[in-house]
């Protein structure tokens, strides 16, 4: 049963769970809380070496141009798209675009997240860690306690805001060590904006712009400038996750898309502010209004007070912070039973950002879960329960190699494809030449709407095209995404020939019994056995060679049978 949700989605319930809470909030009260690389190219994998090489931003010698003024755009922006219009075509790219969404997120959301500041001190202990700070001629500090697990070590770690976040003993027990961090001591809730209080505004000025979110922020970073400093025999410094719910879980979730050294992030029931798209949650019914989050805590960033009312004059969107931390870990957790939490949005943003793993190669290096049975807000949860140790073992531990996953609840899933009007293109692993070429097609996979409650992890990169090339202006293959009992998911990749095609036209026959009951990135017709799907109007025209997908779900047993592709 849910109990009464207060303005930040958290529900008060009788009995265990409110003690359980006011436990929490008594810790609270107690206070506990660079090597550089080549920056010439980035592929997925020399991002990843970032992060173990102890870079927080590592975009950050890319000229950024001026940001300009925004425009009004209801769509989700382009994340490929770079600040002068052009798309990005290569991997590499990615590092010099990312630092272009970090800029704007600043400007219009978060405020200034400051880099590693003049001195940064402190110690680690089996129990706890210190951190001393110095800037602008001020100083501050604040703790953080230490839980480890069986073993000897050194230990990969867990940073988990405010004693809300993934279950500790499922950390513990997978082998990583527990820092609980209050972020109040950094950043204080409960003050005007222009009084802010805490670490972070005894450096930079209560009259700071920056909002709680990213102060928050600077404070893990610090966390792992302590740990990078120590020398790694209690705990490692290639390997620290974060996490948190609620309130704590948009602060998690700004704290993996700000520091590049987190290798997992794991936000929980974040709601508005935090994972959701802000465009989304302006038109979910009962989802947490914006102008609630901006004014409820100085979470935000000032300026974005000027977007609460119009969220579509954004240049940029959450969607571009799940990016972000591509490809890094991540694993989002959502609760569909609580509308102020705005989980269909969250699912869309969680889809949209799965796009740029996609295109780094890394589809397999993040999940999303909704399909939870109990709506108490902040719960431990059994169906989190794997995921969270393959994840831990995946990225901290480093001992495991699971798939990412996509579970989301039918009761608030996103239609990716109403929300965006660009297409993923397929990224090579060169710099791009001097004169910049034509994009490469494009691989949408927007998100099923009113999926099935076990939803398919996000296909991967486009698959190659048939041996033998292709025959006529096109041709097109199925191949099986994921299934479960009674139903599966299936992706059609639609690929040109050796001249460009401006529209096209995939026909095939189930072969026993199969049956339609979602497409996204193309337009179905047909009855029976005999299926007709035809290209969206953004998606209709391919370059030569390349390639372009859509999916669907199905019911019945998967197949794959053969497909003819025309082109008017």
């Amino acid at each position: 049963m849910i109990g009464t949700v207060d303005s930040d989605g958290r529900s008060r319930t009788p009995g265990v769970r409110r003690a359980l809470v006011i436990g929490a909030v008594a810790a609270l009260s107690l206070g506990l809380a660079t090597t550089e690389i080549p920056r010439a190219e980035a592929t997925a994998a020399t991002l990843v070496a970032a992060a173990a090489a102890g870079v927080e931003d590592e975009g950050a010698d890319c000229p950024v141009p001026d940001l300009g003024s925004p425009a009004s755009n209801s769509r989700l922006p382009d994340p490929f798209k770079k600040i002068n219009g052009q798309r990005i075509t290569s991997k590499s790219e990615w590092r010099c675009r990312r630092e272009e969404i970090k800029k704007l997120a600043e400007r219009y959301v978060y405020g200034e997240k400051p880099g590693k500041p003049a001195s940064v001190t402190g110690t680690v202990s089996r129990t706890g860690i210190t951190v001393n700070v110095s800037a602008n001629g001020r100083s501050a500090g604040f703790s953080a306690s230490v839980d480890l697990p069986s073993g000897t070590g050194p230990f990969p770690a867990v940073i988990v805001y405010g004693g809300f976040g993934a279950d500790t003993a499922t950390i513990k027990a997978s082998g990583a060590a527990v820092i609980s961090y209050d972020p109040f001591t950094v950043g204080k809730e409960g003050t005007a904006r222009n009084n802010k209080q805490g670490a972070f505004y005894s450096i930079y000025g209560s009259s700071s712009s920056t909002g709680l979110l990213a102060a928050w922020a600077w404070g893990v970073s610090r966390i792992i400038d302590v740990i990078e400093q120590s020398g790694g025999s209690i705990l490692k410094a290639d390997a620290t996750g974060v996490t948190g719910c609620s309130r704590y879980g948009k602060g998690a979730f700004t704290a993996g898309v700000f520091d590049q050294r987190i290798a997992l992030t794991m936000p929980i029931e974040s709601g508005s502010a935090g994972v959701p798209i802000l465009r989304g949650v302006a038109q979910e019914s009962g989802a947490q209004p914006l102008s609630s989050a901006y004014s409820e805590q100085p979470w935000l960033g000032d300026a974005f007070g000027s977007f609460t009312g119009n969220p579509s004059q954004l240049p940029v969107d959450t969607h571009e912070m799940v990016g972000m931390i591509a490809p890094r870990g991540l694993f989002i957790m959502e609760n569909p039973h609580v509308d102020w939490l705005g989980a269909q949005s969250g699912s869309v943003a969680a889809l949209a950002g799965a796009e740029v793993y996609k295109a780094l190669g890394a589809g397999d290096d993040i999940s999303y879960w909704s399909d939870v049975q109990d709506g108490t807000h902040c719960a431990t949860r059994s169906e989190w329960r794997t995921p969270l140790q393959q994840n831990i073992q995946k990225f901290l531990v480093k001992s495991g190699n699971a798939a990412g996953v996509f579970r989301i609840s039918s009761r608030k899933s996103g239609n990716l494809s109403q929300w965006r009007d660009w297409t993923t293109p397929v990224l090579t692993d060169n710099s791009p030449s001097p004169s910049p070429s034509p994009s490469p097609s494009p691989s949408p996979s927007p998100s099923p709407s009113g999926s099935p409650n076990t939803s398919p992890s996000p296909s991967p990169s486009p698959s190659p095209s048939p041996s033998g090339g292709v025959t006529g202006p096109c041709s097109a293959t199925m191949r099986v995404v994921n299934s479960w009992s009674g139903g599966w998911q299936g992706e059609v990749t639609v690929r040109a020939g050796t001249s460009s095609i401006n529209g096209w036209t995939a026909n095939w026959t189930w072969p026993s019994g199969q049956t339609i009951t979602q497409v996204w990135g193309g337009v179905r017709s047909g009855s029976g056995s005999a299926v007709t799907v035809r290209n969206e109007a953004w998606n209709g025209s391919v370059a030569a060679n390349g390639s372009t997908t859509f999916g669907f779900i199905a019911g019945g047993s998967s197949a794959t049978p053969a497909i003819t592709c025309t082109s008017p």
